[in-house]
């Protein structure tokens, strides 16, 4: 049985375009008809299934009418809407408004869209399988990274499940490559650009079982240099986690204490070096603006994640803003002749929320708007495709009836609730006890006693292993709400705030934008990129992966994009 989606049918001419056509004619429809088979699911989801069934929904809502030269996809990490929507508020009233009324940069864009979320084996999904989603157009198993569901983490079962990402296929295209991060480089979000693995973890080579080794699995960090067999590997990579590229006999140049975390003699940063003479590897502030004129560029800002925005500044070595990683990103690509595919993740974003710290979790929302900014302002609408998302979202909760302008991390003061009544006071719970307006379902911020601190309001950093049960709500008449460290309420005990399970939200701006519409699987997102970019849809087709009308549609093998097959 076979199921179609909504189309304004090809003309004739358009038909006879072979599989191998480059560019789909001027005249295409706004929208295309692709053919996907109806399955059973989930046991019915192939690899090639979900690949067919993403283009489908790109392809018909118009992507491949986009002529993109250049795209950058900024992914906020766990930027669930309700953190979107206060730290709009957050940042109004930073600015002295009464907040609400504000908006962050990527909202002012003209496309928007929801994107479910959910991976092959879990309606509440993690970072690796729905980056991977993201970066290669197929759900996954969570915690997979670049490779097709399977069983976690079997290295032999995943070895020939590979997929090839984007920015692996950009680089195949002969266009540049960037990946910038506050996380790790290793971490899901960005490993799912470059690296294949069933496992998440594996970051470094002391992550690997000898089992894994045994099979021929390596760890993430080497994977990002074996990357430029597609090309030249990524120009700029930028972000934290100088111990998975350093060993353990390696000091690090900002901690004495420190040293890597590599147990197989490698140096990593030695061996980037070594491939790349001309380029630079920074590890501070001031040494990437000596390096803006490199060719290519190296960044390890920290031996793990970088700092949260709210404590960059007292970072000794001098550590750059998301803003800034972004601007030397665009500059040093824009100078790509065949144009370019950039990924920038706001990372912490997630880790805050996992923390259960609302007030990191707002500042580093508002730092990436700041570096969406930077973006749009150093790139034309009209060849620079803008997408704005998030994996996955949070279990934040933006409650109660609190008045215009309250501090969105204050306590809720209202007027007598929903019916609005009264003069304006602290809002009270049922035991007569105020509330703020956020707080978790979930996680560490829990009111009861734990192992590190006594019963009552939490203060971050708070790292339980054991909970005592809460005896009612804790007086928070004068608890600071508004404090950095201050840590939302979570109803339900853990020592880490869980992820969301609802969509979250898409904004664009630039050709192919007006595709990004509805409710999309979130593997769809990579189909939006590939079809609204002539380069890479080009590149796919030369390889035989497009139908009749120049579609990409067939999922293709990594292998034949690798610098032995030559690119258009």
């Amino acid at each position: 049985m076979i199921r179609t989606t909504s189309l304004l049918a090809a003309t004739a001419a358009t038909l006879l375009l072979g599989a191998c056509s480059s560019t789909p004619q001027a005249s295409s429809p706004a929208g295309l008809s692709i053919t996907v088979p109806t399955v059973a699911h989930p046991d019915g989801e192939t690899p090639q299934w979900w690949y067919r069934s993403g283009a489908a929904q790109a392809a018909g809502n118009g992507a491949m009418n986009g002529k993109a030269r250049n795209v950058i996809l900024f992914l906020g990490d766990g930027m669930s809407l309700t953190t979107v929507a206060a730290a709009r508020i957050f940042e109004g009233q930073r600015k002295g408004a009464s907040g609400e009324e504000n908006l962050l940069s990527w909202e002012h864009f003209p496309a928007t869209a929801f994107s479910k979320t959910y991976n092959v084996d879990s309606q509440t999904p993690d970072s690796a399988g729905t980056m991977t989603a993201i970066t290669t157009g197929v759900k996954t198993h969570m915690g997979a990274i670049g490779v097709s569901a399977g069983k976690r983490p079997d290295c032999a079962d995943s070895l020939q499940k590979g997929l090839l990402s984007w920015l692996q296929l950009a680089d195949s295209a002969g266009m540049g490559t960037g990946i910038v991060t506050t996380a790790r480089l290793t971490h899901a979000t960005p490993a799912a650009t470059y690296a294949h693995s069933p496992e998440r973890n594996w970051e470094n080579d002391a992550d690997l079982s000898e089992e894994a080794k045994a099979a021929g699995c390596k760890d993430i960090a080497q994977q990002l240099l074996t990357t430029s067999r597609f090309g030249r590997g990524p120009q700029v990579i930028l972000g934290g986690g100088r111990g998975e590229f350093t060993t353990v006999e390696e000091r690090d140049p900002e901690y004495d204490d420190k040293v890597g975390q590599r147990l197989d003699g490698r140096s990593l940063v030695s061996e980037w070096q070594q491939a790349n003479p001309q380029g630079a590897y920074v590890w501070n502030a001031d040494q990437l603006k000596a390096a803006a004129n490199a060719p290519a560029i190296f960044g390890l800002f920290e031996p793990d994640h970088m700092q949260y925005e709210y404590e960059r500044a007292n970072d000794a070595g001098g550590e750059p803003s998301l803003a800034e990683l972004t601007r030397t990103a665009i500059a040093n690509l824009s100078r790509e002749k065949q144009g370019y595919v950039l990924m920038i993740e706001g990372a912490r974003i997630d880790h805050a929320n996992h923390s259960g710290n609302a007030y990191r979790a707002l500042t580093d929302t508002v730092a990436m708007s700041d570096a969406v900014r930077v973006a749009t302002e150093m790139t034309r609408d009209e060849d620079t495709l803008i997408i704005v998302t998030a994996d996955h979202s949070h279990t934040l909760n933006f409650v109660g009836y609190p008045a215009r302008g309250n501090p969105i991390l204050g306590k809720v003061k209202d007027k007598g609730g929903e019916d609005g009544l009264g003069a304006l006071d602290l809002a009270r719970d049922g035991g007569g006890q105020p509330y703020t307006t956020l707080s978790y379902a979930n996680g560490p911020g829990f009111t009861g006693a734990t192992n590190q601190q006594p019963a009552g309001a939490k203060r971050y950093p708070h790292n339980p292993s054991s909970f005592d049960p809460a005896t009612g709500r804790p007086d928070l008449t004068a608890v600071d709400t508004e404090h950095p460290d201050y840590m939302q309420e979570a109803l339900v005990p853990g020592k880490s705030e869980s992820h969301g399970g609802e969509d979250v939200g898409i904004w664009a701006r630039g050709p192919g934008s007006k595709a990004i519409r509805g409710t999309l699987e979130q593997n769809a997102i990579y189909h939006m990129i590939v079809q609204a970019t002539p380069r890479l849809r080009e590149r796919l087709c030369q390889a035989g992966t497009c139908d009749a009308n120049g579609v990409p549609v067939e999922l293709p093998a990594p292998a034949k994009f690798e610098r032995n097959t030559p690119a258009p």
